[in-house]
């Protein structure tokens, strides 16, 4: 089926660097194809044919999203590899023979899982209007958003703008403290906007004062986020997309260099998902960390989630992401608090980070830290590491958000293309992708290196990247969708309006209201999609189920307790 898909250039449609399919594919046809696509590009992944036939994809032909984009189909092949890395680690566990070693995914489920953040129930009722900032109060007794968004400049700092440079956009990002980002293009934050639009406006006047070199400027001698919009082809030009470009899609790997480990048999328990036993540590924040710990979780590890109650986060977030882990309060500023992370990790099987690279590594836990410390208990550990640009390279530490990788991979041109621009102007996904595929791909770097260090001992370390996750779904390879696919999908959803200013949230309730119209059946009460929680923290709850299911309901991964809210327990925190 691969050999004899085709795609052409298309840079007079999306721009130059990108493809586009010379002949449309079904979604679930597309999925199996970029399955075999990934399996055959990622160091550690089975290169047997009849294991990728172990996989069952399912849905409908059309897609489900608006624009070109195809990441439901990697984000369907991603669910299909942690799928057969979760039969290996049964069989490893268990014998080859103990289990019915298949795989099904649901292409429209992983779809809708790009946006799942947002399709939460609780007591009946949709959530997903909390999402509209300075909503939720009733819901969340504890605030984390702490003001992030309390008016419409602070909300609008983060949005794609016109730059002097002619044909170029930028991505500005407020970073959950906006001010000091409008303070340092010369805008007073104290400056009063009645709308979101009158702040869009107020803040473009600005930026169309530097060239886009300029404000990329501004933001890395400040430490700041933000991106220039680049074509596909613009950001594999940089130095930091070539550095970026040789390294695998799924990086993890043996660290060779620490203390030699033996082999870490996995536990056979009452609990037969396959990571029943693991212990996870994570330190994370918003969604594409989360989104590791909660898959992991719903594949049997017990995972421990490290909040700081002083630290902002975005409140909604909790509904979904918080699901199978426990969270706990730790301020690792304060020597107790640090001590005590130190004792779990001291136990824990897997860590993950989503800090800026080296911000932990001060406090010793960095990844040399964490490897010492596996030697010297003689048991190896998984380190995974989630950020925006990659392994190395000139923007290595430099801090990113979602919207950082859709801008710099150049998937904001294509979308804004798609809509129709012709000057550059740039455009957000419709859905936090390169979050969601970032955390996947940790995920599945961690069950690759938990297999691994079953089989043959040692530590490991996986790394996944937002600009990566963005950059996977413009390889020529996989290909965009052609514009007739895209008008074809507009008029089967009919979705709303879709422009430069608006925030994740904002674009994601265009697309859930298109899905509950089409689709009315997979948001139901009665969603064959959805797992109910009917006593959680905050009642009677509706969850996107995980996607991945395996060929026995004891195995195929599922959350065993619904979500609880950020700092949920106290620091005496204990495995299970």
């Amino acid at each position: 089926m691969s050999s004899t898909h085709e795609t052409v250039p298309s840079p007079d449609l999306y721009g130059p660097g990108t493809f586009v399919d010379k002949e449309f594919l079904p979604v679930p046809d597309d999925a199996r194809r970029v399955l075999e696509i990934l399996a055959k590009a990622t160091p550690g992944f089975t290169k047997d044919p009849h294991v990728w036939d172990s996989v069952t994809f399912e849905g409908h032909a059309e897609p489900i999203i608006p624009g070109p984009l195809k990441a439901p189909v990697v984000a369907a092949a991603l669910h299909a590899m942690c799928g057969i890395v979760g039969n290996e680690l049964l069989a490893e566990r268990d014998g080859q023979a103990a289990y019915n070693q298949s795989v099904t995914i649901n292409t429209d489920q992983a779809a809708i899982w790009l946006g799942s953040i947002l399709t939460a129930r609780i007591n009946g009722s949709d959530v997903s209007e909390l999402a509209s900032m300075g909503k939720g109060a009733s819901v969340f007794k504890r605030d984390f958003q702490k003001g992030v968004f309390d008016n419409p400049l602070r909300l609008r700092t983060t949005a794609i703008y016109p730059t002097k440079t002619t044909g170029v956009w930028y991505q500005l990002h407020g970073s959950l403290n906006a001010d000091p980002v409008l303070r340092a293009i010369g805008v007073d934050p104290a400056t009063q906007c009645e709308t979101p639009a009158e702040a869009y406006q107020t803040i473009r006047e600005q930026t169309q004062k530097f060239t886009a070199d300029e404000l990329e400027m501004i933001m890395v001698k400040n430490g700041f986020c933000g991106s220039i919009c680049y074509t596909p082809d613009g950001w594999k030009q940089t130095l930091m997309g070539k550095r970026l470009e040789r390294h695998p899609f799924v990086n993890y790997s043996r660290e060779s260099y620490a203390i030699p480990t033996p082999p870490v048999p996995l536990p056979a328990l009452v609990d037969k998902r396959p990571l029943a036993g693991i212990k996870v540590v994570e330190m994370v924040r918003i969604i594409a960390g989360p989104v590791i710990g909660t898959t992991l979780a719903a594949f049997g590890a017990d995972v421990i989630r490290v909040n700081c109650s002083g630290l902002p986060d975005l409140n909604t977030l909790q509904l979904t992401l918080n699901a199978g882990v426990r969270t706990v309060d730790l301020d690792i500023r304060k020597d107790e608090d640090l001590a005590r992370l130190h004792e779990l990790v001291q136990d824990a099987d897997v860590f993950i980070q989503g800090f800026r690279p080296g911000a932990l590594a001060r406090k010793g836990l960095g990844l040399t830290n964490l490897l010492e410390m596996a030697g010297k208990r003689g048991k190896g550990i998984v380190y995974v590491e989630e950020n925006a640009y990659g392994p190395d390279g000139p923007f290595y530490e430099r801090p990113g958000w979602q919207q950082i990788g859709d801008a710099a991979s150049g998937s904001s041109y294509v979308t804004g293309r798609s809509l129709g621009y012709t000057d550059g102007t740039s455009v957000l996904p419709p859905l936090p992708i390169s979050d969601m595929t970032t955390g996947l791909v940790g995920a599945l770097g961690a069950l690759m290196a938990l297999r691994d260090r079953a089989r043959h001992g040692g530590s490991y370390r996986a790394l996944s990247s937002l600009v990566a996750a963005d950059v996977i779904s413009l390889e020529p390879e996989v290909g965009l969708y052609s514009p007739d696919v895209v008008r074809k999908n507009v008029e089967t959803f009919q979705w709303g309006v879709m422009e430069p200013s608006q925030y994740v949230s904002e674009l994601l309730m265009v697309v859930l209201n298109g899905w509950k119209m089409v689709y009315p059946e997979y948001f139901s009460p009665e969603s064959p999609i959805m797992t109910t929680f009917e006593n959680g923290h905050w009642g009677h709850m509706q969850l996107l189920s995980p996607v991945v299911k395996l060929g026995e309901s004891a195995v195929t991964p599922h959350w065993t307790t619904g979500p609880v809210p950020h700092c949920y327990y106290d620091r005496h925190i204990s495995w299970l």
